[in-house]
């Protein structure tokens, strides 16, 4: 058997050449004979490409189909999986707050429970009136507001002023209609505060700057930049806790303030009704304002 294979292989492979050329020279003559005919009739051509695409396009859509399928289940993988992983972020985010909700509801019922202890009184109801900033003095040495709010609506002179970030100022003058607020920043404001962290107390003083000064506080207070100031609602004219500001700066014994309020973007401002037991207009009392009236400037 091996003589045979071996004359049958040396036939075969003369053969086998002389097909492999013919079939290169045949491939290059078709080329050739499609470059010539496209140049000659170039409508053949666009028609034969036509056909042929006509012919190619339904065998595309049926293997593109399992493919589009293919990926649209990886998609629905991928966002099954970033459910799941969200779901469970979104159930531990959840015991995590049902966690602080019962620590809250603990330290609420212990705060009541001290505060029945105690006997302290809470605070009187504080009621907004809300009002549109519709003018502003600009002037050098005023620092005032006048808002579209008056005395029928229930405001008096020396509420408090406040805006969504902080204590915006008092309220000086009152019309029928209108009111006039004295701002944290001007020079006759005088705000008893209170540092929320170290409870020491002293007085937010306005110099027609965009920093008022904190006088009066205790010689050993520690006062650092950053500290928030808020409303000691001394004098009960103002409800305690109000955000303020925060400690800008402490230098040469002089501190500054840094107010929430963004004085340039004033459009509404509530004013708060805060009426102490036995005070029933406050305008009878109307505590350091009555030196700063606008009108005796």
């Amino acid at each position: 058997m091996a003589p045979r294979q071996a004359t049958v292989f040396k036939m075969a492979w003369p053969l086998k050449t002389i097909l492999q050329r013919s079939a290169f020279l045949a491939l290059i003559a078709l080329s050739i004979a499609l470059l010539f005919l496209g140049k000659a009739n170039v409508g053949v051509i666009e028609t034969l490409r036509t056909r042929t695409t006509d012919i190619l396009t339904p065998v595309l859509v049926t293997i593109s189909e399992p493919v589009d399928a293919f990926h649209k289940a990886v998609s629905r993988v991928q966002r099954l999986t970033s459910l799941i992983e969200e779901n469970e972020r979104l159930r531990e985010e959840n015991a995590r707050l049902l966690r602080w909700q019962a620590v809250g509801r603990t330290l609420e019922q212990e705060n009541e429970n001290y505060r029945q202890l105690l006997n302290a009184l809470s605070d009187p109801l504080v009621l907004p009136i809300t009002a549109r900033v519709v003018g502003d003095s600009g002037g050098p040495f005023v620092r005032t507001l006048l808002v579209n709010a008056g005395r029928r609506d229930g405001v008096h002179v020396g509420q408090a002023v406040v805006a969504p970030l902080g204590l915006v100022g008092r309220i000086a003058e009152v019309g029928d209609r209108s009111a006039r607020v004295l701002l944290l920043t001007d020079l006759n404001s005088r705000i008893p505060v209170v540092l929320e962290q170290s409870r020491h107390k002293g007085i937010l003083v306005g110099d027609n700057s965009a920093f008022p000064r904190l006088e009066f506080l205790p010689a050993t207070a520690a006062v650092a930049p950053g500290d928030r100031v808020v409303t000691s609602g001394d004098g009960g004219m103002l409800p305690a806790g109000r955000p303020i500001g925060i400690i800008s700066s402490v230098t040469d014994q002089r501190v500054r303030v840094q107010t929430f309020t963004d004085w340039s973007r004033l459009e509404y401002v509530s004013v708060l009704r805060y009426d102490l037991p036995g005070m029933s207009n406050p305008q009878d009392n109307p505590g350091d304002l009555g030196e700063s009236r606008l009108g005796g400037r």
